[in-house]
């Protein structure tokens, strides 16, 4: 049984910082592509962040580049998503999810499990 469960968010003041984490279970992790989505309050889910779990190699929307690290803990099968500079409209349900293949909707879309989410909310 695959599960994601994330933690780490919270209330932060603008310009501070947050470290969320998504730890995972059942997955075959050398398969596995792992992603960072967030939905805020009357928008549609959008993509931050993705990393292969082998290799590393990372992803990003070009709206939160700069500002947002995402990472991987091998040993301990969790991925991490590192905001810093944080906005008033970072203000959202952060979401990790997992896609077992890449193909041609990597890394924006096509994940096969998601996590519950963590609320983010930044004031001004």
């Amino acid at each position: 049984q695959v599960q994601l469960v994330e933690s780490g968010g919270g209330v932060v003041q603008a310009g501070g910082s947050l470290r969320l984490s998504c730890a995972a279970s059942g997955l075959t992790f050398s398969r596995y592509g792992m992603g960072w989505f967030r939905q805020a309050p009357g928008k549609e889910r959008e993509f931050v962040a993705a990393i292969r779990w082998i290799g590393g190699s990372t992803y990003y929307a070009d709206s939160v580049k700069g500002r947002l690290t995402i990472s991987r803990d091998r040993a301990r099968n969790t991925v991490f998503l590192q905001v810093n500079s944080l906005k008033p409209e970072d203000t959202a349900v952060y979401y990790c999810a997992a896609k077992a293949s890449y193909g041609s909707s990597w890394p924006q879309g096509g994940y096969d499990y998601w996590g519950q989410g963590t609320q983010v909310t930044v004031s001004s």
